[in-house]
């Protein structure tokens, strides 16, 4: 759909999915909203009366939150014998975009994201925002039923990814670097490029870089969190051209 209000069967159906009736259908609307499709059934009214969505972006900031705790808590009681960094690995997993998109296309969300007319059709099937309007849905779940509502969605659609891995996944750094000397090249380098941010809450910008690749820049709030996230973005560029073909 483009730019009209969720029928009410096409709700329904979504409501199905998410295991969840909304008594604030408006909530559910605003999470399915992109900021740029204008007039909704829900949110503010603009001076001529017509009421205007503020768009999913507040709601993913809490659904965000909100899967990180839940996943943790999924986590804490399936592996209650495996130490902090495994925990970690497996969260950082269970929640990264990839995943969101691909619970997102599990339950058809792609069908119900609401964008304005001439943005409609492929957009709507971007991963990135689809991963977006996931966590969206997760808050709306979370506001309009509470925790549970949104503990019994997450519990449903993680728990099969969750105990896809018997092994935690190997940290990006460490993955890195075995991709690094598998192909006899030197270890992987991790630079500090600068520094952003109060004293109290700092911005590390890394970069990392592999011999005879280019290197890619990543921020994260240490150095450590910094170097993991531009590890995973260069092994996933260069793993990506290693299967189009590059050695």
């Amino acid at each position: 759909m483009s730019d009209a209000v969720t029928a009410p069967g096409q709700r329904s159906a979504l409501e199905g999915e998410l295991g969840h009736r909304f008594v604030d259908a408006g909530l559910l609307e605003e999470a399915l909203t992109h900021r740029s499709a204008a007039y909704v059934a829900a949110g503010r009214r603009d001076r001529r009366g017509a009421r205007r969505s503020l768009g999913y972006e507040r709601l993913e900031f809490l659904g965000d939150r909100v899967l990180g705790l839940l996943v943790a808590e999924m986590l804490m009681a399936a592996f209650p014998r495996e130490a902090e960094g495994a925990l970690a690995r497996r969260h950082a997993d269970l929640v990264r975009k990839e995943t969101l998109a691909a619970v997102a296309t599990d339950i058809d969300l792609a069908d119900h994201v609401r964008l304005p007319a001439l943005d409609d059709g492929a957009a709507r099937h971007n991963p990135s925002l689809l991963a977006d309007v996931c966590e969206a849905v997760i808050a709306a779940l979370y506001v309009d039923g509470g925790l549970e509502a949104a503990r019994r969605f997450v519990v449903e659609r993680w728990t099969p990814r969750m105990n896809a891995s018997l092994t935690p996944p190997k940290d990006p750094k460490t993955a890195l670097q075995e991709w690094a000397q598998g192909r006899g090249r030197p270890l992987p380098v991790y630079r500090l490029v600068k520094t952003d941010g109060p004293p109290h809450q700092p911005v590390f910008t890394v970069s990392a870089s592999v011999e005879g690749e280019a290197e890619e820049v990543a921020s994260g709030a240490s150095k450590r969190l910094a170097e993991a996230a531009a590890a995973a973005i260069l092994l996933a560029r260069i793993s990506g051209s290693a299967k189009g073909g590059t050695p």
